[in-house]
């Protein structure tokens, strides 16, 4: 019997994300000025406020003030009326140094035997249903948010859009997991004032469904638009006026959004958040890792669907181990144990190792803070960063290294595939 599946997904301006978004942008300037720097940061934001909290170890020095409101303003909360803008909002900083207790069980004589910064388990996802091994419903999710954004910095064809917004879509599958049609698609977005609230939804709902969606299915593969129809139900700010929204609407915080990051809802979650946290805390590298090893499994042949789970111990530098689930369409005889075994002989998992694999200690991470961690364009690009004292430094950017397809060729070695 055919079955529903749903996944949903949250904009730059959601205060979530606004939370995710400034704590990454403080990654980014400590590791800019010293690729060394630990950072465990957290971000709360509320109506008028900002409060930043947490742990550094770094030899540089930041106006962290001042990063919080570039960030707000890039993000487009830049207009009083929103209750919450860059330039007004109160700023309080209570970060501090990182426990030599938590440190020495991460720093060691050689970067080889880096220890695990913290315990836990962490997985990867990828499925053949997306170009970019990403589930349907949650990529779909995504691009509708971030051509919603594209429409509102347009500022044309929509004019009356802020930056608070989520959506949701809601795939039907055959028996055999196969994606046959959308089923409803909800959008909810912040907007300006209007003089009639009927008014307002008549033509919100039409501009997202005439404007929005077809911007939307233009960008699509052929099989994808294949699967948008007239039968669509749609649910446009089903609960009416949405002017009063982002931080001042809800208190916004970092880490409150780790499905939207990562597989929408199918794989797995081991519950560890990522902004806001340097590359040695394996909350966030091993995630990252775990789905570079996915994707190329896939994309090798190695099966149509693939779950990989690494956990550690706290400063400890191997592994507890790896484990592999192909929900049973590996194509050749192969037990997911045999096949979770090749994978830790091609994969190196020790901290510093991804690290060094996937380029972590680079600033690359302010662009994963919002529409997702994973599914994402690998590129690279040039970023300037400046401290208090005037001193700036502009460097290329490698991001979302471990979506490359780069182990494809060693994993059809090993496979003999």
């Amino acid at each position: 019997m055919a079955y529903l599946f749903t996944s949903e997904s949250v904009s730059e301006g959601h205060p979530d994300k606004v939370a995710d978004q400034i704590s990454d942008a403080l990654i980014d300037n400590f590791l800019a000025f010293d690729v060394d720097s630990k950072v465990a940061c957290e971000t709360l934001v509320t109506t008028g406020q900002v409060v930043l909290a947490g742990e550094v170890r770094s030899k540089t020095y930041l106006d962290v003030q001042q990063i919080a409101r570039d960030t707000i303003n890039k993000i487009g909360y830049t207009k009083g009326e929103y209750m919450f803008d860059g330039n007004s909002c109160g700023v309080l900083s209570a970060i501090h140094e990182q426990s030599d207790e938590i440190n020495q069980g991460v720093d060691r004589g050689s970067k080889e035997l880096q220890g695990a910064g913290d315990q836990g388990m962490m997985f990867g996802y990828a499925t053949n249903e997306t170009e970019n091994f990403m589930p349907l419903a949650l990529d779909l999710s995504h691009r509708i948010l971030t051509e919603l954004a594209e429409l509102r910095r347009e500022n044309k064809d929509i004019t009356y859009l802020r930056p608070d917004s989520k959506s949701q879509v809601t795939i039907e599958y055959s028996d055999d997991n196969i994606p046959q049609r959308i089923d409803a698609i909800v959008v909810s977005t912040q907007h300006d004032e209007f003089d009639e609230d009927e008014a307002m939804l008549t033509k919100i709902r039409r501009d997202i469904i005439e404007i929005l969606i077809p911007r939307v299915v233009a960008k699509l593969p052929e099989a994808t638009q294949a699967l948008f129809n007239n039968d669509i139900t749609y649910h446009i700010n089903p609960t009416g006026k949405f002017v009063i929204g982002g931080p001042h609407g809800d208190t916004g915080l970092t880490g409150r959004k780790i499905i939207v990051d990562t597989y929408g809802g199918k794989g797995a979650h081991g519950g560890g958040a990522f902004s806001g946290k340097d590359p040695s805390k394996v909350d966030r590298s091993a995630a990252y890792a775990t789905r570079h090893i996915a994707k190329n499994l896939v994309a090798a042949g190695v099966a149509n669907e693939v779950l990989v789970q690494v956990s550690y111990a706290i400063g400890v530098v191997e592994p507890m181990g790896i484990f592999i689930d192909t929900y049973g369409t590996c194509p050749f005889n192969m037990t997911d144990g045999e096949i979770a075994q090749k994978v830790s002989e091609i994969f190196d998992m020790r901290p510093f190792a991804i690290e060094e694999r996937l380029k972590l200690r680079s600033p690359m991470y302010s662009e994963t803070a919002a529409y997702g961690h994973m599914g994402r364009k690998n590129e690279t690009v040039s970023k300037t960063f400046s401290q208090p004292n005037g001193e700036s430094i502009t460097l290329d950017v490698e991001l979302f290294t471990w979506e490359k397809l780069d182990y494809v060729d060693k994993v059809k070695e090993a496979f003999e595939i």
